[in-house]
């Protein structure tokens, strides 16, 4: 008995010091929300498109990213809008307990590098520059929108805006 009780504090002691001298936290915690398979329609935005289809939120990579994958089922919108538009989404932090980052991709060859906030829990916001994504889960509805600056203007205007229930 003795030695099964050593034996037991050796692992947790082993185990313990693996982890850095505390106990495991989830990094993505604050995230969480928006994991899973979204519906989205569009609700409005300068871009005037009608569109519908999904993204996901999912942890990638042994859990160290958090990827959003899109896809569309239908859109109508004027020919300066790429109905068939795809994009990429990887948040990440450089370290643990680090402030989120994301790295945004899209097949018109944007590549958007963002810092990440998170202003209240249940809504996200991601920063860079003159352009600005944003999530807000209310009850059981996704809210987004992107949103531009325009040169020389303070304020943000939403570009496309979008909400939808979970599948």
């Amino acid at each position: 008995m003795k030695v099964n009780l050593r034996l037991g504090s050796l692992v947790a002691a082993a185990y313990f010091c693996a982890s850095g001298g505390s106990a495991q936290t989830d990094a993505w915690k604050p995230l969480r929300f928006l994991m899973g398979t979204w519906d989205a329609k569009t609700l409005g935005g300068s871009a005037g498109a009608a569109s519908s289809g999904s993204y996901s939120f999912q942890l990638e990579l042994r859990d160290h990213i958090l990827a959003r994958h899109s896809s569309g089922a239908g859109c109508k919108g004027p020919a300066s809008f790429d109905c068939e538009h795809g994009d990429l989404l990887y948040v990440y932090q450089d370290a643990a307990s680090q402030p989120y980052k994301a790295i945004y991709f899209d097949n018109e060859g944007h590549v958007i590098h963002y810092d990440v906030s998170i202003p209240s829990p249940g809504s996200v916001v991601f920063l860079s520059g003159d352009y600005r994504l944003s999530y807000e889960l209310k009850g059981s509805s996704m809210y987004g929108k992107f949103q531009m600056r325009a040169p020389g203007q303070a304020e943000f205007a939403s570009y496309l805006e979008w909400s939808g229930e979970k599948k």
